[in-house]
């Protein structure tokens, strides 16, 4: 099988455009560990039923929310994906966001998943009252990967 790391990669992007909380859980192992680069390693999620929840709190809310694929390289088990996200809120803000996400494949399952992003480009395009929504989050995912990946 020499796309299968690359079908798990898409098929975890597939799953996150279409906002399919269950099957996004299927594509990582129960240890993986998922960071946002820019807000570091003490706010990563780790298992999958705690990535979720980390993911859904920034991309549930949204009116609409659209992956657009990119470039994709596999080197053995480690995969690149340049992509991007169309972020789209219910009072009719919208960001484009350019993404590199970095996934490690062992066994067909995600175990390390790391986003590269503008941190500013959100918060510049983002309603005015979403980083107060944020701060009010559910924040049970927290898991401090420092040192980790």
């Amino acid at each position: 099988m020499p796309n299968a790391v690359e079908d798990v990669v898409l098929g975890l992007w597939a799953a996150l455009s279409k906002r399919d909380w269950e099957s996004i859980g299927n594509f990582l192992s129960d240890d993986c560990i998922y960071l946002d680069v820019p807000t570091g390693p003490t706010l990563a999620a780790r298992g999958p039923v705690d990535i979720v929840k980390r993911i859904r709190i920034g991309i549930e809310p949204l009116s609409d929310y659209v992956n657009q694929d990119g470039v994709l390289v596999a080197n053995g088990e480690d995969v690149l994906y340049e992509h991007s996200e169309t972020w789209t809120w219910h009072s009719g803000e919208v960001a484009v966001l350019p993404f590199v996400s970095v996934h490690k494949v062992i066994d067909g399952q995600i175990t390390v998943w790391k986003d590269y992003w503008d941190l500013g480009a959100l918060t510049n395009s983002a309603p005015a009252t979403w980083l107060a929504e944020l701060a009010d989050a559910d924040t049970s995912w927290v898991f401090d990967a420092t040192g980790m990946i």
